[in-house]
């Protein structure tokens, strides 16, 4: 079996498939995930207008991802069902209004209510977004295929933070400056949803913008891995739930969830406890760390496919990730606490591309329908349990020590536990054909 890139009609249809699909999702989860993460920003001005506490903020920042969590599985089943395009632009339109509605909070019980709410609108977005890439990318690809898309993570916090910055001095209309963020970053999701029906494909099959040659190329190549799954011929999209490396690649994503979402919807309020500056250059300094994090995720995602490792491409990462962040725990400057948490974000992100590569390559097409948004559902409780550690522990103790240092030993068992997932005779993925 030759490499991807040896076969001429391999690299033009994955480089088209890079050109024409890839910045439109990237831009479709940029506004996802600014519209779950931009709470931290408002919480600069919520928290003291509202009277809500830390644990107040962290447990409403984190039940998100309880929404979040119970209706991945029934959403990827009905986009299985009725096709990417239409699922798609429906669940956009509805976070949007939801994210907008945000404006409307005014008691702790409302705020809840809104944010589980915005988990159970969004949590078909993304899992279903990695069942498209595994359906339209070869897997010698999708490691930086992924990481390309999922750099909308971090870039999400590069162009959401000045903007967010910004629309906190905004104040008019008899709406603060927290409501007029909230306004503004979810109509884009609702715009959005009728630009997916007119421009997404559901499959290769109908892509039009490929010859007859590249597409009978690419649904081969597809073909082919899918009948490489011993399950694959079984029709109980469950099998996934069985497996062992399944549910260990839940317990590291967990890790990573919970890093990732505990430190950027604190990231703010980080920053602002040893900067002490206005909301607009806190909206600055907080960029800096997801640009780091941007091109560390695309290098590491290709490095990935290059070598066809998987293993250390996790563990490393987490590693760096944990003890960066028990660093920044102990930090007493602003310089420091942005470049520990720099290193911190940038190593947590850099697992994503290997890690949804490694998901999709142990799961047969039949049991990838319910078996990624199963490692995300379960994964994404880390988004519910590292914003409400952190709260909690800050309300008890008055700082952000010891929820960080929580994070940070998390983080650091999901590396040991991806050590496991592959064994060392299997620690290579194939090539692609």
């Amino acid at each position: 079996m030759q490499p991807l890139t040896g076969t001429d009609t391999g690299a033009t249809v994955v480089s088209k498939l890079t050109r024409r699909l890839l910045p439109f999702l990237f831009l479709l989860y940029i506004v996802n995930y600014l519209d779950r993460i931009n709470v931290g920003f408002a919480a600069l001005q919520m928290r003291g207008q509202l009277g809500f506490s830390d644990e107040v903020y962290g447990l409403g920042a984190g039940i998100f991802f309880a929404g979040y969590f119970f209706l991945q599985v029934p959403s990827n089943l009905m986009l299985a069902r009725v096709g990417a395009r239409k699922w798609i632009a429906a669940i956009m339109v509805l976070w949007g209004i939801i994210s907008a509605s945000m404006i409307f909070v005014g008691t702790p019980r409302g705020f809840y209510l809104l944010r589980f709410l915005l988990g159970a609108a969004e949590s078909g977005f993304f899992p279903g977004m990695i069942l498209y890439l595994k359906r339209w990318f070869p897997s010698a690809a999708r490691a930086r295929a992924v990481a390309l898309f999922m750099t909308a993570g971090p870039l999400a916090g590069v162009v959401g933070g000045p903007i967010s910055g910004v629309l906190l001095g905004v104040h008019g209309a008899h709406l603060a400056g927290w409501q007029w963020l909230f306004l503004v970053e979810g109509l884009p999701a609702v715009l959005l949803g009728g630009v997916v029906l007119a421009y997404l494909p559901d499959r290769p099959e109908v892509a039009s913008w490929l010859t007859m040659e590249q597409r009978a190329w690419l649904t081969g190549q597809l073909m082919r891995e899918r009948n490489a799954h011993p399950e694959a011929s079984r029709s109980d999209v469950f099998a996934a739930f069985g497996k062992r490396q399944v549910w260990l690649l839940v317990l590291v994503y967990l890790g990573v969830t919970t890093c990732t979402y505990g430190v950027g919807l604190w990231l703010p309020s980080l920053i602002r406890s040893v900067s002490g500056v206005s909301n607009l250059i806190i909206g600055l300094l907080s960029a800096i760390p997801y640009v780091a994090t941007a091109i560390a995720m695309v290098v590491i995602g290709i490095h990935s496919d290059h070598t066809r490792e998987r293993r250390w491409h996790l563990a490393g990462p987490a590693f760096v990730g944990a003890m960066s962040l028990a660093w920044a725990a102990y930090a007493t400057s602003t310089v420091a606490t942005i470049v520990f948490l720099s290193l911190t974000l940038l190593a947590a992100y850099s697992m994503l591309g290997p890690f949804w590569a490694t998901s999709t390559e142990l799961l047969s097409e039949t049991s990838a329908i319910a078996g990624i948004a199963l490692i995300n559902s379960f994964g994404n409780l880390g988004g519910f349990l590292g914003p409400y550690t952190i709260g909690l522990v800050r309300t008890w103790t008055g700082g952000f020590r010891g929820g960080l240092l929580a994070v940070a030993t998390l983080l650091g068992i999901s590396g040991v536990i991806a050590l496991l997932v592959y064994s060392k005779s299997r620690d290579k993925v194939p090539a692609a054909a």
